[in-house]
């Protein structure tokens, strides 16, 4: 199981996601400032090689008139991923482990293959921020034939409604980078998923909210 350090990153994930947002085609946010980025939650997920962080971060932008809620999915290395350098959000320098390269999630082996796993009930969510700590407020179902998960492969397709892959008989596996929190508990999928995963956090005014962070759809 992943160790959490606690200790310095220079410059801070938050740092490094407020100058990446701006460039996504679902960036929500106008021309000007950028945003004002906040870490609202999210949960953690084991490499079982034990060699790559995988961390989904929800960070709320407070910048505008309402807040906006992103999904931001990252992997950390010790080393660059060859052939990933369009996925590079930055690099940091963490007090413990030294160089780390920060990468959109999306675009990594490791990730797919872990979050696969969790919809699959094959992996567990961890928590973000203590070591070897499930996280039991991680929802997650899947209810199509696990045959449809092969074949994934980290060539993610970005658009105004989020990323998105493929496999090649079709089925999709959505992550939802504009979060759609609502109060309480997790809001229903929507017809024709077979699978997902969801979690709370708390919104900037103190309320828990909920939303589907990612969705499995069959081809």
């Amino acid at each position: 199981m992943a160790v959490i350090h606690h200790t310095t990153l220079k410059p801070t994930k938050v740092e490094l996601l407020t100058g990446w947002l701006p460039g996504r085609p679902w960036y929500r946010g106008g021309p000007g400032a950028g945003p004002a980025l906040a870490n609202s939650g999210g949960f953690r997920l084991d490499d079982p090689e034990g060699e790559v962080g995988i961390e989904i971060m929800v960070v709320t932008d407070t910048s505008g008139p309402e807040p906006v809620a992103y999904l931001a999915p990252l992997t950390y290395r010790g080393a660059p991923l060859e052939g990933a350098e369009h996925a590079l959000i930055g690099t940091m320098e963490h007090g413990v482990l030294g160089t780390r390269w920060a990468y959109d999630g999306c675009h990594d082996p490791v990730f797919v293959a872990q979050v696969l796993a969790l919809i699959e009930g094959k992996a567990q969510a961890m928590a973000q921020s203590v070591s070897d700590t499930p996280d039991h407020e991680v929802v997650r179902s899947y209810a199509g034939d696990p045959v449809v998960l092969d074949g994934f492969v980290p060539d993610p397709a970005d658009d105004r409604d989020g990323t998105r892959l493929r496999t090649p008989l079709g089925t999709v596996l959505w992550l939802h980078r504009v979060l759609s929190p609502v109060p309480g508990r997790v809001p229903p999928a929507a017809a024709g998923t077979v699978g997902y995963v969801a979690r709370a956090w708390q919104a900037p005014d103190g309320e828990q909210v909920s939303a589907l962070f990612m969705t499995v759809h069959a081809g």
